[in-house]
């Protein structure tokens, strides 16, 4: 009888950037990029104790670069294929394609329906639905190249800008919360120019950064699993550096180097119930409404005030990054390695 597989599709950065040139995308830009998908690069590295952990469970472990599943999909049996796609994007990343490409040859597949890879990825329409699912969100308008693109609704004190589809909630530069209005269009004209993408432009939200993590091992839905953690990184926003220190050879060379150490996790449950409380609402409005599973993570800001705002989500949440392994070892008394076997074997038990 076939092996049951687990089948994990994964964008490399090679592959990214080699793209990514070839669009005219400026060299340091493309690497800056492609950077992001060095969490897949640094998950390569534990093949060998996934496979491991899956054998245990009687699954063979076949992870498969995205370019490589588009043409090869079909030697996978439907039947007995789970497929978990590592990276998603729309624009710059190409992930995103998986879970549709899954969903056509009738694999199982773990996550949210393939529309949400390519909807999260889209900050200005994500923030739409969410807004709609009435969840408290940062109001938003979008921009390019110094342009807006939305009626103007801002009235803030300051403003925060991220590019639009770039993936991550990252401002990319130091100067991404500024003071006025036509510093934030100045800086749409800005991330156009370099990496060719629109902005959101938002109402700035004070307050601290807190991360909700998902990992549905058991398929129990008890949102009482849900990892809360206040993120303390001794800076109020992440730029394009501190995101490239977080994984890969660049993220090591920085560690080593002294310019980077991983946050601190507080646990919010503790510090503040009451809005562990309230981000445990929001994850079951967006598990109901949206249709989120499996695993995911969300982005808030809680305010001095315990108000919570939902700044994104993310179907595809970086499983190597620290946040992501200290929650699976809490919440689950696992390894990653472990945790994703133990996830596969569930999924194709079904």
């Amino acid at each position: 009888m076939t092996q049951n597989a687990l089948v994990l599709v994964y964008e490399r950065e090679q592959d990214c950037l080699a793209r990514l040139l070839a669009e005219g995308i400026a060299p340091a830009r493309a690497e800056e990029i492609a950077s992001y998908l060095a969490q897949s690069t640094d998950l390569a590295a534990e093949f060998s104790e996934i496979e491991a952990e899956c054998s245990k469970v009687d699954i063979r472990f076949e992870p498969v670069t995205l370019d490589k599943f588009a043409v090869d999909r079909r030697r996978f049996d439907p039947a007995r294929s789970l497929v978990w796609t590592l990276t998603d994007g729309i624009a710059y990343f190409a992930g995103s394609l998986a879970p549709s490409l899954a969903r056509l040859e009738g694999f199982k597949r773990i996550g949210a329906e393939d529309a949400l890879f390519a909807l999260c990825q889209d900050k200005f329409r994500s923030g739409a639905v969410l807004h709609a699912l009435g969840i408290q969100t940062p109001t938003t308008v979008l921009a390019r190249d110094g342009v807006l693109l939305s009626p103007q609704r801002l009235d803030a004190e300051s403003y925060f800008v991220k590019p639009n589809r770039l993936g991550a909630k990252i401002g990319i530069y130091n100067t991404s919360h500024c003071s006025s209005f036509s510093e934030a269009l100045n800086l749409s004209r800005r991330v156009f120019a370099e990496f060719g993408d629109a902005v959101v432009i938002q109402g700035y939200v004070p307050g601290v950064n807190v991360r909700a993590s998902w990992l549905d091992l058991d398929g129990s839905e008890d949102l009482d699993r849900l990892g809360i953690v206040r993120v303390d990184s001794q800076s109020d926003f992440q730029t394009m550096a501190d995101s490239m220190a977080l994984y890969g050879d660049t993220g090591e060379a920085a560690k080593e180097a002294g310019l980077y150490s991983e946050p601190s996790l507080v646990d919010l449950s503790v510090e503040n119930p009451r809005a562990a409380d309230r981000i445990k609402e929001v994850a079951a409005v967006l598990m109901r409404g949206l249709g989120l599973k499996d695993v995911f993570s969300l982005d808030f800001r809680v305010g001095p005030d315990g108000a919570v705002t939902l700044l994104e989500f993310e179907v595809c949440p970086g499983l190597p990054c620290f946040d992501f392994r200290t929650y699976v070892r809490q919440q689950w008394q696992r390894s990653l390695p472990s945790a994703m076997a133990a996830t596969a074997q569930r999924h194709l038990k079904n």
